[in-house]
């Protein structure tokens, strides 16, 4: 809808011109008047740069290909600085020509006519409307090569207003004032060129849109996670915002925390710039305060690989790293051996050679087991078990939700507890661990306990 806006506006703005031009021509040849010639000119190059714009419109609209991979709208700012150029070479014409008759012929005559003077008046209006109508669209679609235009029928309507007065001026008897409006003209004329060339070297040179650096720079820094902005590159192209920013984050956040964070930039600046084409970089960096073993813990994880019964130890000067290597059951000793020498190689390298770092290796299994509840009997067997156990342990009660499930590999019990807010997890795992190794004594079918606490005060869990 906006393609087609943009041609219909330039196309009438072709028309408007061109018979603007034509009309002006006629009554500087019937007159003489220097400053009707100048607007005629004026007019002249303006239908030359309505042409085309409406040909850089039709290009610029033209979708990203494999050799312009941003578009095709920079053609309307190359369209718009030729319009400038021209703007200028109109400009040197009509002050020389003003200047040869200011003083080499200062009799030369102006004729006013009524007919003259409504060709200029209705331009006037007709500027009016032209670049009213040309801006509107313009600042609807960004183009460039209509504001130029705009510009153009801006500038065209306050020299035609000066060329009136001039010829008011001259009918009343001041025979220079012909000339000397033809110089005002050319000064409207001068700086339309100006601001034009001005605005439209910028988009060719990638400026970009005043204020916009801060605005997003502000924008970015108010997402949470975000450490620090790297870089922010913005380039304008017709009505599209090309944008590159690069943030830092830190690099123990979780891969699917980053992927919001950068969601979370690209909703802020689009909330702000509809027409903005984004890309977002989220570097992981180190932070200062790493503790060991979020440091272990993310090596473990870039390799995919799940580590558990993490300890470090500071000896001295140095660090003493031992942990539990879950792999899959079925993987054979070497294997398995090079994927923990990878990992200790990988952690001596991040805490320094001189760490003593060790694993050991446990098969952890990856396939879906059947399984299904196991025989009540049994269950109480264990029910009662379990009890018994738990009661050598004070600061444990409560047992309750006891599940017991069989599948090919053995018995797994499931059970939750209840103990002292103010209790330290250490303690709870000894005692829940001293619990499973009396359990296994016991039934030597049981392969897992899985053991939930719970502090008191706490509803239960609803299985």
């Amino acid at each position: 809808m906006s393609s087609s806006e943009k041609r219909s506006v330039a196309l009438v703005s072709m028309a408007a011109s061109a018979a603007l031009a034509a009309a002006k021509l006629v009554a500087a040849v019937f007159t003489g008047s220097l400053g009707i010639l100048s607007e005629a000119i004026h007019s002249l190059i303006d239908f030359g740069a309505t042409v085309i714009t409406y040909l850089a419109i039709r290009w610029s609209d033209q979708p990203a290909d494999d050799e312009h991979h941003y578009g095709h709208a920079k053609i309307e700012s190359v369209a718009a600085l030729v319009e400038a150029a021209l703007l200028f070479l109109v400009t040197g014409w009509i002050v020389w020509e003003a200047l040869t008759r200011l003083w080499w012929q200062a009799d030369h005559q102006v004729e006013v006519t009524w007919w003259a003077v409504a060709i200029i008046a209705g331009s006037i209006v007709i500027d009016f409307n032209r670049a009213r109508a040309l801006r509107r669209v313009a600042r609807k679609t960004s183009s460039e090569a209509l504001e130029a235009d705009a510009l153009h029928f801006s500038s065209d309507m306050w020299s035609s207003i000066v060329v009136l007065l001039g010829l008011g001026a001259v009918w009343a008897g001041l025979a220079a004032a012909d000339s000397i409006a033809a110089v005002i003209v050319s000064v409207f004329i001068a700086r339309a060129a100006w601001q034009l060339g001005g605005r439209t070297l910028n988009t060719l040179l990638d400026a970009a849109p005043a204020g916009a650096t801060e605005i997003i720079r502000g924008l970015v820094n108010d997402v949470h996670g975000v450490l620090a902005i790297k870089s922010i590159r913005l380039r304008p192209s017709g009505a599209t915002l090309f944008a590159s920013i690069v943030v830092e984050v830190a690099r123990t956040m979780p891969i699917d925390e980053i992927v919001r964070t950068k969601e979370t930039i690209h909703r802020a600046i689009l909330g702000r710039f509809p027409n903005a084409d984004l890309t977002v970089t989220a570097n992981p960096v180190a932070l200062d305060n790493e503790s060991v073993f979020q440091k272990v813990m993310l090596i473990a994880a870039r390799r995919n690989l799940a580590i558990h019964h993490l300890n470090a130890q500071q000896l001295g000067s140095r660090l003493a790293i031992s942990f539990d290597l879950e792999v899959e059951g079925s993987m054979p000793l070497g294997e398995a051996h090079a994927t923990a020498t990878s990992l200790e190689e990988a952690i001596r390298a991040e805490l320094g050679s001189d760490a003593e770092v060790e694993s050991h290796i446990e098969p952890q299994p990856e396939r879906l087991l059947a399984g299904h509840d196991a025989d009540p009997g049994l269950k109480a067997e264990i029910l009662a078990a379990l009890g018994a156990l738990a009661a050598r342990h004070p600061g444990l009660t409560d047992i309750h939700s006891v599940r017991l499930r069989q599948n090919e590999e053995g018995l797994f019990l499931h059970y939750h507890c209840r103990c002292s807010p103010a209790e330290t997890v250490e303690r709870i795992h000894d005692d829940v661990d001293r619990i499973e190794a009396g359990l296994k004594d016991l039934f030597p079918a049981i392969r897992r306990v899985i053991a939930h606490a719970e502090p008191l005060g706490v509803s239960r869990h609803a299985l």
